[in-house]
This record gives structure tokens, sequence and C-alpha cells, in this order.
């Protein structure tokens, strides 16, 4: 099978930065502010009124293609949690005019015309909520085996919650938020080992409670069945890169993978915390620049979403990584 290489990993966050008590005070929580600081949130970031989804994803391109590391894209994977943030335009045309075609303005397409990437096919992928970011690397690694003349897929999420909007779902402190990455036939820092997602949507409309209740038995089955894919076992597993959730989660979790809590790696969570589909990208990111990781180790990222939805992705470091 084709070797696939993931790379070039780039964040933005809304302007605002916030901390929990205030958003509290305002009354955009669910829960009390000291409830979520007992579960390690502190901060997180809120987009200006006049800064949209696509200003964010625009924001993440622009850093790879300022640095360099944008290069010549075969497709653009862009992913969104909230369904509205598929569509760029203004609701309100639609609202005057009652023309759908202002419900149909594709923030793929204007990534595409905005950075000259004229050869690439673009791709809207939703209906994964935060997990989504891991599925545009599971679909990207699928479409370079598949495509022999492909060599670079641009992977972005992007996510801002709707003015008025509580921010907060599922107990976690929420932020808006982009991410992007790039998957190639390159050799670059980490091999895409696999990928595996489980989805049950007979509890696509459960409460908090209720999706907080199976995060436990998903996500361990999720890891399980990820690394029989991959051939390995826990004990192989060098870092578990997660989602920004509650800091005590993991702590059950490692126990019940067998895997030493030590290599459980959230570190932006207090500054962040729950960027939607970015935080697997944000936390690798900080992980990469701690120094720790080395080449040939494993790691796993792993994330939970509504639907719902589980996906976990494995990575290898390579040499790449320490050049």
């Amino acid at each position: 099978m084709t070797d696939v290489f993931v790379d070039s990993f780039v964040h933005a966050l809304g302007e605002r930065k916030a901390h929990v008590s205030e958003t509290g005070a305002a009354g955009h929580l669910m829960s009390s502010a000291q409830d979520l600081e007992s579960a390690g949130f502190r901060w997180h970031h809120v987009c200006e009124p006049t800064t949209g989804a696509y200003d964010l994803a625009r924001n993440v391109t622009a850093q790879l293609a300022d640095s360099g590391r944008l290069g010549d894209v075969d497709a653009i994977v862009y992913a969104t949690c909230l369904p509205g943030n598929g569509n760029a335009g203004d609701p309100a045309a639609w609202e005057r005019s009652r023309d759908v075609k202002h419900l149909m303005d594709f923030p793929a397409g204007r990534l595409q015309a905005d950075f000259g990437l004229g050869k690439a096919v673009v791709i809207g992928l939703n209906q994964q909520a935060c997990t989504a970011m891991l599925g545009s690397l599971r679909l990207a690694g699928a479409m370079l085996r598949a495509e022999e003349d492909w060599e670079r897929v641009l992977c972005v999420t992007a996510d801002r919650f709707p003015e008025g909007a509580r921010y907060e779902q599922a107990y976690n402190l929420i932020s808006d938020g982009a991410a992007a990455c790039v998957v190639s036939r390159e050799p670059a820092a980490f091999r895409l080992v696999t990928a595996h997602q489980i989805t049950n949507g007979g509890l696509g409309q459960a409460d908090d409670d209720e999706t907080v209740g199976m995060y436990f038995a998903y996500t361990h089955r999720l890891v399980r069945e990820t690394l029989t894919r991959a051939g390995l076992s826990a004990a192989d597993l060098d870092w578990v890169v997660t989602q920004n959730t509650n800091d005590k989660a993991w702590q059950i979790l490692a126990r019940l993978l067998g895997v030493d809590a030590g290599k459980v790696f959230f570190s932006s969570m207090r500054d962040v915390g729950h960027v939607i589909s970015a935080d697997n990208i944000i936390n690798l990111a900080e992980l990469i620049a701690s120094g720790r990781l080395r080449p040939g180790q494993y790691v796993a990222l792993v994330m939970a979403g509504f639907g719902l939805n589980w996906q976990c992705v494995i990575l290898q470091a390579t040499e790449s990584f320490a050049a």
C-alpha cells in the first residue's frame, strides 16, 4: 500500500480571549464557570462579530502559503462541524431574496480561488461534528492512494459559533477556531499509519449526560479497534494526543486502555478550551514544539463528536521529523 504523510500543522483562533468566569458572568455558559474550571478549563477564544468561519480558514491557509508549505495541491478537503459554517454567503441575502444560491456560497471554492489553487478539486466534509478534521485526514489518505497522479491534499477545518450562542457543549468550554495541514505522498514529518471511525446515528440526539455516558465505552472501543487495524498494541503507543475535554476523563481512559497516563497529551486545553475540530492539530503542534517527540514514535489522535461519532488516526514520526 502506498505510504502517505502528514505535515505542516497550523491553527487560528477567535480574536477575543475570555476567561471562563467572564463568559459565565455574561450568561454564555450552560454549566457554572466553577464547574468548568474544576474540569480544567480556563480560557477560550471568540470571534469578533465581523469574523466568519471562512476568515479563520483563510488565516490558516495563508500561514501555509506564506511559509512556502502550501504547494500545488490536488484537492482541498474543507471540514466543518456546524453545517452553517459550510456556507460563506450572507444569510440575510437569502432571507431578502429567497434565492437558495445564497445558501451555496461554498467556502472551499472560495479558498481555491483566493489562493490560486486552480487544479484542486474541492470537497466539503460535514456531519462528523468535532471529529471532522480527523475524517479529512482519512479521506485525504484514501484519495491519494486511489488517484495515482495526485501528490498533495490540503485539509482545513474552520468553525465559529453563531452570535449569541452559548460557548459550551457537553460540558466543554468552546473556542472559535480553525486548523490545517497537508497530506502528501512526499515523505514528511509523520506517516499516516491508519485511521478508523465509529458512528452511532441512533445517539444523534443524545443529551449532554448521555453523550458523556457513552464517551468512555466508545472511545475505548475506538482506540482498541484502531490499534488492531494498525497491527499494534496499546504498549506500542508513545503518545495519545486527545481533544480538550475534562482533564479527568483520560486518567480513566488511560487505565482502561493500559496506556501510561504520562503519554496522554492535551497541553493547550487551559489556554484555548475545546476548539471544535481543531484540538488534535493544536495539541500535536504543541507536542512537536516541546521537543519530546522522536523519530519512530507512534502517536494516536483521538476525538469524539456529536452524531455520535468517534475517530482515531495513528501517525508515526519519521526521520524527516528530525531533519
